[in-house]
C-alpha cells in the first residue's frame, strides 16, 4: 500500500529533512507521488507519477526549502487505477472558499458513493472517490467553515461509512488544521523546546533542530512509520482520528 507523511507547526517550516527520509521508501513504493503546501490562501501541490526517488519534481522539493504550517505528503504503491498523473496523491478541491488537501492510503472494496456534480473525482481511484464524498458530505452538514472541533466530531461519523469497505488511513487539511485517521498504521511526534538531534532511520542524514528553530516553535509531524530513529513516536490507535493545530494534536471529547 501507499505511505502518508504529514506535518502541522505554529510557524512556518520546511519539511525538507523529512521529505529525505519519506522519499526513500519510494523504491517500493514506486506508482507515483505527491506533496502539497499550504501558503497563506493559496497551495502549491506537486505531483509525479513516476516514483518519487527517480523524479525531477522531487528532487526539487528536496533542494527548495518551501516553508508551511500544514503539508500533506504521499508515495503511492498503486492498488485501484492506473499509474497517470490525475491518479497522483495529494488531491486538492476547494470548500468554503478555501482549499482542501487529502491523500489516502488503504484499499476499499466495493466503494461506490453517489456523488452530485459540486464533487467528482478526475482519477479512477477509490481515494479520489472517498475525497469528494467527504467533502459532499461535509457541505451537507456545515452552512460555513466549522471549527476543528465542529469538524471532527462530523468526521467521526461519516469516516466509519468509508473504513467500512476496508483499509482507511488518511490526511486531510484546509491550511489550519490536520486531520489525520488511522486504519492500520499511523505514528506522531510533536518537537518542541528542547529541540533533539534527529537521525533518519532511511538515509545516513541527522539535523540539531536547535539550530534552526526558536524556543516557541511546535512541529508535529504524522507519518505511516517513523521517519527518525532516536525519537519517541506514539502510535494511533485502529479506528483512531486526531485533529493537530498549532503543531500539536487537540483534545476533542
Amino acid at each position: 500500500m501507499c505511505q502518508l507523511l504529514g506535518m502541522n507547526c505554529n510557524t512556518p517550516t520546511d519539511i525538507v529533512f523529512s521529505f529525505t527520509g519519506f522519499a526513500t521508501r519510494s523504491q517500493e513504493h514506486a506508482d507515483g507521488f505527491g506533496i502539497a503546501f499550504f501558503e497563506g490562501a493559496g497551495v502549491r501541490c506537486f505531483v509525479d507519477h513516476q516514483r518519487a526517488l527517480g523524479s525531477p519534481v522531487a528532487e526539487l522539493v528536496r533542494r527548495y526549502p518551501i516553508q508551511s504550517t500544514n503539508v500533506i505528503a504521499h508515495i503511492r504503491k498503486a492498488t485501484q487505477g492506473r499509474v497517470a498523473l490525475e491518479n497522483c496523491h495529494p488531491f486538492v478541491r476547494e470548500l468554503w472558499g478555501r482549499y482542501w488537501v487529502f491523500a489516502h492510503n488503504g484499499d476499499l472494496k466495493g466503494y461506490a458513493p453517489r456523488l452530485h456534480a459540486a464533487f467528482r473525482p478526475v482519477g479512477d481511484t477509490d481515494s479520489e472517490q472517498a475525497f469528494c464524498w467527504l467533502l459532499q458530505e461535509l457541505a451537507k452538514n456545515h452552512a460555513t467553515v466549522p471549527t476543528p472541533e465542529q469538524l471532527t466530531e462530523t468526521l467521526r461519523e461519516l469516516v466509519p461509512q468509508i473504513a467500512s469497505h476496508g483499509t482507511f488511513n488518511f490526511m486531510l487539511s484546509n491550511g489550519h488544521a490536520l486531520w489525520a485517521h488511522c486504519s492500520t498504521r499511523l505514528h506522531y511526534l510533536v518537537r518542541r523546546h528542547p529541540f533533539p538531534v534527529a537521525r533518519l532511520q532511511d538515509e545516513d542524514l541527522s539535523v540539531n533542530f536547535a539550530d534552526v528553530t526558536a524556543p516557541q516553535d511546535r512541529v508535529a509531524v504524522i507519518v505511516t512509520e517513523p521517519l527518525t530513529a532516536n525519537e519517541a513516536w506514539t502510535a494511533f490507535d485502529p479506528g483512531e482520528l486526531k485533529v493537530f493545530v498549532e503543531g500539536e494534536p487537540l483534545a476533542v471529547p
